[in-house]
């Protein structure tokens, strides 16, 4: 991949097509191509990238939509982007993992198509319970949807199954709608990655409670890092989706900003979750603090009880125990009323120290 570290400063922006080198087959890239209708649908996976693009689409096909998994293979990113005139700037955003979820708009200027690019990001759970943070991005035209992705997604999976009921809404509308649904797809993903944190709350919060150890207090970092992790993906995703739902574009309908609405409630609703889970997680954090100092002051207070008692009897044993003339030798009860005034003294402490509410 060309540029995959920064670019060093005064380096020309964006990716044109020569800079797509052909790449070796070790990562090569699954293209699938969706037509439909609201009366038909047919969908492909495409092996010979060079005789698809050379064939039009049918006519009866109202939305096309070409899905790229794989970005290492640049030869078929180099031929969709020819094929369908990306902006260099747009290429390059695609290339490059990382970006924050954004819209823009590239005008028609000339020959170039108008097309809105978007760049969506997203959170879901892996097999092993791992946290996996995945970025899209798209190209919406009048009547064709581009999107170009490093690894498989569920949300790809759930959209392409709804297209093959032939009583779904996308089926029914644009291109445009269908950006809706594949954003729309991406942000529920959310949902199960915070259930999934509240869970993890929920265990570690009993925890400190119970049982508080070094363990509970790092189980709660990791708690607070995933939902940093999480609000860096969900927070511009808001700012995106409100930025669809308010801008006017020619590839965008107005049905689409209207369901769009629905959506910019879902990123609300995930940000209140995060935003109270993150409270949560501090305040479980600031009660592992307090129990742990609630045990040590009653530690320190038991530790000082007991050495409060043996004061008055070390003063004891030490002035009996002094060099001088021993009291056994001339009277042989005197070590067990040594003893007796030990006892007394000790139980007397006690006593007190019970009705103090000390204990």
């Amino acid at each position: 991949m060309p540029r995959s570290k920064r670019a060093p400063p005064g380096l020309a922006a964006g990716i044109e097509y020569h800079e797509l080198l052909q790449t070796p087959p070790d990562h090569p890239a699954r293209v699938f191509c969706t037509d439909y209708s609201p009366e038909r649908i047919q969908s492909q996976e495409v092996t010979d990238i060079a005789a698809f693009l050379a064939v039009h689409r049918p006519a009866w096909s109202q939305v096309r939509w070409i899905h790229v998994e794989g970005l290492r293979d640049q030869g078929v990113i180099r031929a969709i982007a020819e094929k369908y005139q990306l902006h260099p700037l747009a290429i390059e955003d695609v290339l490059h993992a990382g970006h924050r979820p954004k819209l823009e708009d590239f005008p028609a200027i000339g020959e170039l198509p108008g097309r809105l690019f978007v760049i969506a990001r997203s959170i879901r759970l892996t097999e092993d319970h791992q946290m996996l943070a995945e970025q899209i991005g798209c190209f919406l035209g009048r009547t064709t949807l581009l999107s170009f992705q490093q690894n498989s997604s569920p949300a790809i999976d759930q959209i392409q199954r709804r297209l093959e009921n032939p009583l779904s809404r996308v089926r029914q509308h644009d291109a445009s709608f269908l950006l809706y649904a594949l954003i729309d797809a991406l942000v529920d993903c959310f949902f199960p990655v915070l259930d999934a944190s509240s869970e993890r709350l929920e265990t570690a919060e009993e925890d400190v409670l119970t049982q508080p150890q070094m363990q509970s207090l790092h189980a709660m970092h990791l708690i607070k890092r995933d939902l940093v992790m999480i609000r860096r993906a969900a927070w511009p995703m808001r700012e995106l989706v409100s930025q669809l739902q308010r801008e006017r574009h020619e590839c965008l309908s107005e049905i689409a900003q209207t369901y769009f609405r629905d959506v910019q409630d879902h990123c609300v609703q995930i940000i209140d979750l995060i935003e109270t889970y993150r409270e949560i997680a501090s305040a479980v954090t600031e009660t592992y603090v307090s129990v742990v100092s609630n045990r040590t002051n009653d530690i320190m207070k038991v530790l000082t009880i007991i050495g409060t008692i043996f004061i008055p009897l070390t003063f004891l044993a030490g002035v009996y125990g002094m060099n001088m003339p021993i009291p056994e030798n001339a009277w042989r009860f005197s070590y067990p009323v040594f003893w007796a005034v030990c006892l007394v003294i000790a139980g007397f402490m006690l006593w007190r120290f019970r009705r103090g509410g000390w204990l």
